[in-house]
C-alpha cells in the first residue's frame, strides 16, 4: 500500500485534508470570494475539495487545480462530474512549483501544502506569481502552540509560534483580512477521522494483503499524534491581500 492509497482511505470521511470543519471552510471561502465570478487556482489541490465546494456554491466561478498525484486528480475529476461542475474545472498533473499560466487568478489557494514549496514564505512567493491585482490568497499551515520537542520537529518540520508566523507574513508584504485558528475540536476530529477511517478499512477487508499494513499504520499515526504533537502543534488558515507599497 503506497502513500497515495493510504491518504485516499484515511481522508474518506474528511475530504478537506486539513483540520478544518465544514463551517470554517465555508467562512473562509465566503471571505476569499466576494464577487462569485473569480478565477481560482489551488496549488497542491489533492482531491480538489476546496475547488469543488467553491464551484458548487458559485455558478460564475472557474477554477484550476495543480497536483503531483494523478490518483488524487482522478478523484477530483470524478467528483466534479458527479456534481455537474466538470466544465468549469481544469486540472493539471505536475508539481505545483512548476505550474505556469498565461492568465492571473483572483484567488490562489494552498492549504496544507506548504511542504511542497519548502515552507510558508516560499508558498506565498509561489502564490504571488499567479495573483491578479487586488487578488487574494488563502493559505493554511502549521504553527507551534507550545515549544516543541526535537522529536516533534523531526516528525513534522520546523514552524514558528503564532505571533512570529504573523510577523513573517506581514514582513513579506501581506495583510491578513481574515483568519482561522483550528480549534481543539477540529484538530482532534481530523486525526480521529483519518486514522479511524484507515483502521476501519483494514477491519472491513481482513483478506486484503494490505490490511495488516493499514491497521499498523493507523495505530502508529494515532500514537504519534497523541504522544508527540497533539499538545504542541496548531493550524492557521489566512485570507491575505498584498500590502500596497508605501503602506
Amino acid at each position: 500500500m503506497n502513500r497515495e492509497q493510504i491518504s485516499r482511505i484515511a481522508h474518506a470521511g474528511h475530504p478537506i485534508k486539513s483540520p478544518l470543519d465544514d463551517a470554517s471552510v465555508h467562512q473562509l471561502l465566503e471571505c476569499a470570494l466576494p464577487r462569485g465570478d473569480e478565477r481560482v487556482l489551488d496549488l497542491g489541490c489533492g482531491g480538489g475539495e476546496w475547488l469543488l465546494r467553491a464551484l458548487e456554491a458559485r455558478p460564475g466561478l472557474r477554477a484550476e487545480g495543480v497536483d503531483v498525484s494523478e490518483d488524487a486528480l482522478t478523484q477530483a475529476r470524478e467528483a466534479a462530474r458527479e456534481r455537474g461542475i466538470e466544465e468549469r474545472l481544469t486540472l493539471h498533473h505536475r508539481p505545483a512549483a512548476e505550474f505556469a499560466s498565461a492568465e492571473p487568478f483572483d484567488l490562489v489557494l494552498s492549504v496544507g501544502a506548504a511542504h511542497a514549496f519548502g515552507g510558508l514564505l516560499p508558498t506565498l512567493a509561489a502564490a504571488r506569481k499567479h495573483l491578479a491585482p487586488d487578488g487574494r490568497v488563502v493559505i493554511g499551515d502549521g504553527f507551534w502552540e507550545r515549544t516543541p520537542s526535537q522529536e516533534t520537529i523531526d516528525m513534522l518540520r520546523d514552524f514558528a509560534d503564532l505571533a512570529t508566523t504573523m510577523d513573517r507574513v506581514a514582513a513579506d508584504g501581506w495583510t491578513p483580512v481574515h483568519g482561522h485558528i483550528s480549534s481543539r475540536q477540529e484538530l482532534d476530529a481530523y486525526e480521529w477521522a483519518c486514522w479511524g477511517s484507515l483502521a476501519a478499512w483494514a477491519l472491513d477487508h481482513p483478506a486484503d494483503p494490505d490490511s495488516t499494513q493499514a491497521l499498523t499504520t493507523a495505530a502508529t499515526r494515532r500514537s504519534e499524534w497523541l504522544r508527540v504533537y497533539r499538545d504542541t502543534w496548531g493550524f492557521l488558515t489566512l485570507v491575505l491581500r498584498p500590502t500596497p507599497d508605501g503602506l
